[in-house]
């Protein structure tokens, strides 16, 4: 009987036909029945990384390397984000947990209150971003100039996005099972588009930029894309039936969605000086489709970020359910766009950025270290505040930090592995478990 499904029979109090208060199950493990297949796992983070605005980070390295050069740093970038993003998925499956809850047993009760604050807090701002940017685009394709008429759309958008999320990883499901091919239909034909302007494969290939950039700063540029957010893969592996599962779904998602959506932008800015294929579609005089990849894109990306500030909020009271606070917390990300902060927070949401990857190196270094036998079981003895894995996390922030400030390393790498190898090395200096939980894991296995 393997671990994991030791911790499933353990510690689920539901039973099938039971009514959970949430179907969701914010705080606590997803039990077996409430499981999904593997197809289901591989939609919902397909069409989490199928996210447009990942393509202005391929304009930018499209503008800077050839196409031999370009797949080499999308590749090295790709093989990055998914492995760390397998790992945590690997873990979310086994456990059932989402990442802040992981964050009870790594931080300890109240440490992990910094991690929904982060994760939290960092999701609402995204959120508002992107319905600030439905709003103004909306407004740009249509020559809206008033105000009202930006702020309609901005509303309604949010309404949309909100409502899946309340609705949970089902909504998500759906809406990413419908909208994600037509999505990347749509983004492969404006891809070979773009290769008729420039003669084919040959002239992509036969283009030499003008620009430059570090390989070390390219690759951070592809990481950096999504390892904030991948953080959060546990909020829909924990649903998967395996971890071997959660991993492929994972790969797919991470490794494969995301590096697409980075090669299209690149292929946008070399051939019609514009990443974004929302933009290259209003050029072309497709308003119609442009709107359709923004809306479809932006919806099911923008409802994943609603429903991460859920179970954030849902962890950060205790609370059993997440509605009050997807609800909650879109309306503050819908006043944020509405007030025009969404134009200012990017840069500030990207500093975050650097301090979110290494919560996830300390989540997994603390896994493998204590948990990986007997899965974070439910009820576990936990103490408030685990010192030792907070300050691992500081330290793994500053070195994050620094690496960033004086242009060495891949920062969010940098940050995870100092936070994975100290958590590790450190497990003796931490809170120890009962005799009483380890020997009983030890029997059952």
């Amino acid at each position: 009987m393997s671990a994991g499904s030791v911790h499933e029979q353990q510690t689920t109090t539901e039973q099938p036909g039971s009514t959970p208060i949430d179907p969701d199950y914010p705080v606590t493990p997803v039990p077996p029945h409430a499981r999904k297949g593997f197809f289901s796992l591989m939609v919902v983070l397909l069409g989490f990384t199928i996210f447009t605005p990942t393509m202005l980070a391929g304009a930018a390295l499209g503008k800077a390397f050839g196409l031999s050069e370009l797949l080499v740093v999308i590749a090295l970038g790709s093989a990055v984000l998914g492995t760390y993003v397998a790992v945590l998925g690997w873990i979310g499956a086994r456990t059932g947990l989402t990442t802040v809850v992981m964050a009870r047993y790594t931080l300890g009760t109240r440490g992990s209150k910094l991690a929904s604050i982060l994760l939290g807090g960092t999701q609402i701002g995204w959120y508002g971003v992107v319905v600030g940017t439905i709003g103004a685009l909306t407004a740009q394709a249509f020559g809206w100039e008033s105000y009202g008429a930006k702020a309609a759309v901005m509303i309604v958008v949010s309404a949309l996005m909100c409502a899946t999320a309340v609705y949970g990883y089902r909504g998500m499901y759906w809406v990413s099972l419908i909208s994600t091919p037509l999505i990347l239909i749509l983004a492969f034909w404006v891809m070979f588009r773009s290769l008729d302007e420039v003669g084919g494969w040959a002239g992509l290939a036969a283009i030499h930029p003008d620009g430059s950039m570090p390989i070390a700063v390219a690759v951070t540029a592809v990481v950096g894309t999504f390892v904030s957010a991948g953080t959060q893969a546990p909020n829909w592996t924990r649903f998967g039936r395996s971890g071997g599962q959660a991993v492929i779904a994972c790969v797919v998602g991470f490794l494969v969605g995301n590096g697409l959506m980075i090669f299209f932008g690149a292929i946008g800015a070399i051939t019609f000086g514009e990443g974004d294929f929302v933009l290259v579609l209003f050029n072309l005089g497709m308003i119609g489709w442009g709107l359709f990849l923004l809306f479809g894109n932006l919806w099911k990306s923008n409802a994943d970020a609603a429903y991460s500030f859920g179970v954030a909020g849902a962890e950060l009271f205790n609370r059993p359910s997440k509605t009050r606070f997807v609800i909650f917390g879109s309306v503050i990300g819908t006043v944020l766009a509405l007030v025009g902060v969404h134009e200012h927070l990017p840069q500030y949401l990207g500093l975050l950025g650097t301090f979110i990857p290494p919560l996830g190196g300390v989540i997994i270094g603390d896994y493998l270290a204590r948990w990986r036998r007997t899965q974070m079981p439910e009820g576990e003895a936990l103490p408030r505040f685990n010192w030792v894995n907070l300050g691992v996390y500081v330290v793994a922030c500053a070195a994050a930090w620094v690496s960033g400030q004086f242009s060495f390393g891949i920062p969010p790498v940098i940050g995870i592995a100092v936070a994975l190898v100290l958590s590790v090395a450190l497990t003796r200096f931490g809170p120890q478990r009962p005799l009483q939980g380890l020997t009983e894991a030890i029997d059952l296995d």
